[in-house]
Parts: C-alpha cells; sequence; structure tokens
C-alpha cells in the first residue's frame, strides 16, 4: 500500500529475497503475511505474532488486515483490521505495519517505537530489527503489548554468504503459489511482552520471522520449526511440506533447513531425497539425503495444541492447528566419499514449533502416497 519514509530502519546484511512487500499492486484475489516469534526458555514458553493482509486494494469481501498472537501455553488472541487504508508496507525491505486506533489523522508510517506506544492506541510495526504492538481485548479486559528488537544471526544461508530463497530460484517468477520465504532462520531478541497482565522481559532471546504470500491458497500443509535446543545456543531447524500449486497443477513437496556454527545445510527435492510421514497430530516424521549429508527428524506431542487462522479463499479461517512446546529429535551426519558416517549434531528439544494444517487428515500423510 504505503511505502515508508526515510525514518523506516534500513536493510539487514543478512536480508533474504521476498523481504519486501509483493502486493502493491495486486488486484486480484491475494493475502500476504508474516510471522514472527520469541522464545523464552528459561519458562518453557514461546510467544509468536502473525500478521496479514487480503486482497490490500480495498473493496472486496476479504479487504482487510488481522493480527494473531499465540501466547504462553499456547493461549491466542487476535484482532481484525478492517480499514485496510490503515496498513502500509515496503516493497523493498522487511517493513510493515497496520494502525487501528490512532491519534494521527496522516497516513500510516513507521514511527520512533516511543511515537508509536504514545500515538498508536491499537495496531502493531515490525521490520527486520523490531517489532511492537498493542491490542485491547473487551472480552478479558486485558492488554497484549509488545515491543523488543532483533539482532538477526541467520536469514536463510551460509551466515556470511548470500542468502536464498526458500523456494530457490523459481520462486522469483511467481510460479509457485503460495510463495514462503523463511526471513531469519535464527536471531537475538530483547525486550518485552505484556499477556494477561504479566509482563515477560528478556534478553538475547531465540527469535525467528518467516512469511507467504500468494494468488491461491494452500490446501494442505505441516512444519516444524526450532531454534532452541537444549545445550545448541547455535543450531536452528526450519522444516515443512505440502501440496502446492505450480502453474496448473498441483504437487506434494518438502524441505528441511538447518543453520548451524555458520553453515547452511539445505534438503530440497532439486538436490536431496526428502521424506515425511505426518500424522493428523501428534507425530512429525521426516528424512532426506544427498550426496554428502542424511537428515532424521521426529517431532511429537501430547498437547492438543491451538486452533489457529490461516488464509483461505473465503479469508482467514480456523484450518490449522499448532503448538509451540512440541518435543523434537534431529540428527544430522556426513556420509558419503566411501567414508563411515560422521555424527554432525544430535540435539533435542522441548520447545519446537509443531503444526498442521489445510484440508481435514484423517490418515498418515506421506511421501509414498
Amino acid at each position: 500500500m504505503l511505502k515508508n519514509d526515510d525514518k523506516t530502519p534500513q536493510m539487514t546484511k543478512l536480508q533474504t529475497p521476498h523481504n519486501g512487500y509483493h502486493g502493491n499492486t495486486i488486484t486480484q484475489r491475494f493475502f500476504e503475511g508474516w510471522y514472527y516469534r520469541v522464545t523464552l526458555p528459561e519458562l518453557g514458553q514461546t510467544i509468536a505474532f502473525m500478521y496479514s493482509i487480503d486482497d490490500p486494494v480495498g473493496g472486496k469481501p476479504q479487504s482487510g488486515g488481522a493480527a494473531q498472537v499465540l501466547g504462553p501455553d499456547d493461549g491466542y488472541y487476535w484482532r481484525t483490521f478492517p480499514d485496510v487504508a490503515g496498513f502500509w508496507a515496503d516493497s523493498h525491505r522487511l517493513a510493515l505495519g497496520h494502525w487501528g486506533k490512532s491519534k494521527i489523522s496522516g497516513k500510516p508510517r513507521y514511527l520512533d517505537p516511543v511515537e508509536f506506544n504514545e500515538k498508536v492506541i491499537e495496531g502493531y510495526q515490525a521490520t527486520a530489527t523490531l517489532n511492537q504492538g498493542q491490542f485491547f481485548d473487551p472480552k478479558t479486559g486485558y492488554w497484549t503489548r509488545w515491543c523488543y528488537e532483533i539482532t538477526p544471526v541467520y536469514g536463510w544461508g551460509d551466515r556470511l554468504g548470500n542468502q536464498q530463497s526458500t523456494a530457490g530460484w523459481l520462486s522469483s517468477l511467481q510460479i509457485f503459489e503460495p510463495g514462503w520465504q523463511i526471513l531469519m532462520a535464527h536471531g537475538w531478541a530483547t525486550g518485552w511482552i505484556e499477556w494477561e497482565g504479566k509482563r515477560y522481559e528478556f534478553t538475547k532471546a531465540p527469535a525467528y520471522g518467516e512469511k507467504n504470500w500468494g494468488r491461491s491458497f494452500p490446501s494442505k500443509w505441516f512444519w516444524l520449526n526450532c531454534n532452541s535446543f537444549i545445550n545448541e545456543p547455535d543450531l536452528a531447524l526450519t522444516a515443512g511440506g505440502g501440496r502446492r500449486g505450480i502453474l496448473w497443477w498441483m504437487e506434494s513437496v518438502a524441505m528441511i533447513g538447518i543453520h548451524y556454527q555458520g553453515k547452511f545445510y539445505e534438503f530440497v527435492p532439486w538436490n536431496s531425497q526428502v521424506n515425511w510421514e505426518i500424522s493428523p497430530w501428534g507425530r512429525w516424521h521426516m528424512t532426506a539425503q544427498n550426496h554428502d549429508y542424511r537428515v532424521e527428524l521426529t517431532g511429537t506431542t501430547n498437547l492438543p495444541g491451538t486452533l489457529l487462522r490461516a488464509p483461505t479463499e473465503q479469508g482467514l479461517q480456523f484450518c490449522c492447528r499448532d503448538t509451540m512446546q512440541g518435543d523434537l529429535n534431529l540428527e544430522l551426519q556426513k556420509i558419503g566419499n566411501n567414508q563411515p558416517q560422521q555424527t554432525i549434531i544430535k540435539a533435542t528439544s522441548n520447545l519446537c514449533g509443531l503444526e498442521v494444517g489445510g484440508s481435514p487428515w484423517h490418515e498418515v500423510y506421506s511421501s509414498k502416497q
């Protein structure tokens, strides 16, 4: 919608492709969504923020924005922003926001965090180095507020290398629908979050960010994500898959990405054999192998998870289930060259994000189908 002024924080060295907003000129059915997350290992909790805009040109049945928060113990809160004129985003860098109630009559834009707190009564703003917002919940009488700074550690690629598109170079041609980009596989967050009357303050807490966008909508998907492992502060995992559109047909695909000690280990359909076996809920199992490496992931949970809204042709609907307190086992091995297998990483976590979404699942979804 609106391009930011010169006060917007500049791009970071780890900026990935697709960091900028895609929806400035699209008039067809369209959505774009952003995901920010902070994990608090000492409390065993994670808090995630999901921002979205549908049909930003306005005047359509699904036009409008929303913010969802997945809070401690998988609690849930959301707020809609029907007026698309309150939304702004930058096409060239990660920067966006949506104002609901404010004391400012001008066009929405990035504000200094102190000014935002004073003048935007309800709304949010987010960049590569900041996430801030505040909403009032009339049902509970609580305010949900947050403001934290972010220091990126990994984008999507080697720490000192060029950053990559999550879906490969073809994603730049708008062949894949929807698009998916990991914005920051790992970073450190410092600041505070207020949730249901309790204030959480943190310094160098693990942080994560991703986004998706498109003119068609996912039919079925799964996701595993963790950057808070036991005794492994420099390890980050993102894995996922599902049925995506490619031109006029659909196909099932999956990928695994691991960042560890400055290096990016990527397992995608064009360089690896990726297999998966995902239960309707409770168990996520993936393996992948290429000429040099093999990885195995097992995520499990006994928790019921929380229903979240996700984009559909009819707008945001309850069609996915998440927990941020899943158990995860990860093992990465070096293979090949007629040498014995060497274990590079063997790590566990009880703060893994686990998700299934899309079409109702009545049986295991596997790569063998």
